[in-house]
This record gives structure tokens, sequence and C-alpha cells, in this order.
């Protein structure tokens, strides 16, 4: 769905990172959420790109990305880790700066790598997530029965891996389906490629994976940042669904303004999957976050 975005792939310590690039302008990473792929973008990629050069790339575990072996302290699916890989990419196209738009897990990642390489993020966009350490501090009765899979995909293996493994197809609709607007929003070509790649070998190790190091990993990197006083420096916008789990559960704008110097935001009207429920006010969000006017196409 985005061939018109040239492919390209790179080896990270053992790892292929899969990545797409095309457009015009300055350059803006975009970061995908679970379970899906970079083709989550493929309602704003086009006319982003006629402003921006546009970087997307399916993270690690997820796509057409290699799947890690998992490990014991699950490191290799650690947010730091797929920060590297971003920075990786990002250099194997040529860019030292640029802009990050990123959904769910991939606006993790994003938080974790404008933290660890404040040099190399200009500004951060994030849709429907407050900070990791907050959402589990927080967690309450409404947000477990909603966010059901952050608690399912943290068990010991093998049993969620099990259950994912024996239909993969059926994970991916059951979790998107259940969601504010149900399966509606999703063009079928998109669904389809959301279940082709949950259907790689070793994708559902690396669904838990991910999880798992977001309950053990992440938190520590987390606090080892609050109990150093850092918080981000760059501009952070940050956009939820009014609909969504996240805007009813959390105050995401004061959760952010815990970690983040320079915080602004508000919800849309639409659910968790901004990108596809609500993809016209996402463009127009993103071209004024990034400083490009709608009618000015970037040179």
């Amino acid at each position: 769905m985005l061939n018109a975005f040239a492919s390209h792939t790179l080896q990270r310590d053992g790892v292929l990172l899969h990545s797409r690039i095309g457009g015009n302008g300055p350059p803006l990473l975009l970061l995908h959420g679970h379970p899906q792929t970079m083709v989550m973008w493929h309602r704003v990629a086009p006319v982003l790109a006629q402003h921006f050069t546009l970087v997307l790339m399916d993270l690690r575990g997820h796509g057409d990305s290699g799947r890690p072996t998992a490990d014991a302290s699950h490191r290799a699916h650690s947010k730091r880790e797929m920060a590297l890989d971003a920075m990786a990419v990002m250099a194997q196209h040529g860019f030292q700066r640029f802009g990050v738009l990123a959904h769910d897990r991939g606006a993790r990642v994003a938080h974790r790598l404008a933290a660890d390489h404040p040099q190399a993020v200009q500004r951060l966009l994030l849709l429907d997530i407050a900070p990791t350490l907050a959402m589990y501090a927080h967690t309450d009765e409404a947000f477990a029965r909603a966010y059901w899979h952050w608690f399912f995909l943290i068990q010991p293996p093998p049993l969620p891996e099990a259950m994912i493994g024996a239909d993969p197809a059926r994970y991916v609709l059951s979790v998107m389906g259940s969601r504010h607007a149900g399966l509606a929003p999703f063009d079928p070509a998109a669904l389809a490629e959301y279940q082709r790649c949950a259907s790689i070998p070793g994708s559902a190790t690396s669904i838990c994976e991910d999880y798992r190091a977001s309950a053990g990993i992440d938190l520590e990197h987390d606090r080892d940042d609050i109990n150093a006083g850092r918080v981000l420096q760059q501009p952070l916008r940050v956009l939820w669904g009014e609909h969504g789990t996240v805007g009813r559960c959390f105050d995401v704008l004061a959760l952010w303004r815990e970690r983040a110097a320079d915080v602004s935001g508000h919800s849309l009207p639409c659910g968790h999957y901004i990108a596809e429920e609500a993809p016209d006010l996402l463009v127009a969000e993103a071209l004024s976050f990034f400083s490009i006017h709608p009618q000015e196409p970037h040179p």
C-alpha cells in the first residue's frame, strides 16, 4: 500500500530493519503502533510526502523487520533498542536531525528516542498515549478492562505466545475490532497486511516481549530519567481520541508535563487509531506542528 515509497533494509546487531522513504522536504520519521505495521500511515503518508521527506519503518518484531530472540531481561525488545534502530535507519537515509510522528507502541519508542538522543529529535508528535510509567502507576479497573492485552501479553511464556500463534489473524482482528469504531475504519488491504505480518514466525514472541519490556526494563529506564530530573526539552504535542481509553482514564497533558518541558495537545473526534480514523485532521495537525502551512508545500 506504500509502493510509492522506496523500500530499504538494514542490519543492526543482527536484526533486519525494514524502512521506506519518499517525499520532499525536511525529514520526518513515522513509527507505527500495535498490532500494526508502517502501513497504518497509508492515508496520511501521500499528503505528508508533499511537505516532508518521510521515513517509515517497521519496528523490530513487527512488519517486515526482524524478530529478535527473546532474552531474560527483555532488552532486545526494549524501547531503548528500538530507538537505536530508528537512529540507524535515519542515519542510513542521511538524516542526523529530524521530526518524529508516532502512534501507540511507536510513540513509546519516540519518547525514548527523544530522551536518549535529544540532539537528533527536533520535535515530536505522539498519538494516543500517556507516559508508560504513569499509565501503569495509575491503572484502575476501567483501564485494565479496556487494555486487557497490557496484562495478558506480559504473562510468562509460553502461554500468551501459544494463544496468539494459534490464530494470529484472529488476534489482530480481536484487538483492533474491540475499540471505539470496531473494524469499520480500516481498509481491508491494511487489515490483511497486519494479519500477514502477525503470522510471520516469531511475531507472537516479539509481540509479548515488546510488552514485557514495557512493564520491566523500559520502566527502569523511565525511573532513571525521573530520578535524574531529566525531562524532554523538545517541543512535544500529544493528540488522543476523545472516544478512546487513554483520554478517559488519564489526564494526558498533566502526565506529559511531568516528563517534558514544552507540551501542547488536545483530543480529536475519533478513537485510538487516529491515522486511520481521522487522517485529514492528523495531516492538518502535523503540518501545523512541524511548521509547514498546508497551502505552501515545502520547496
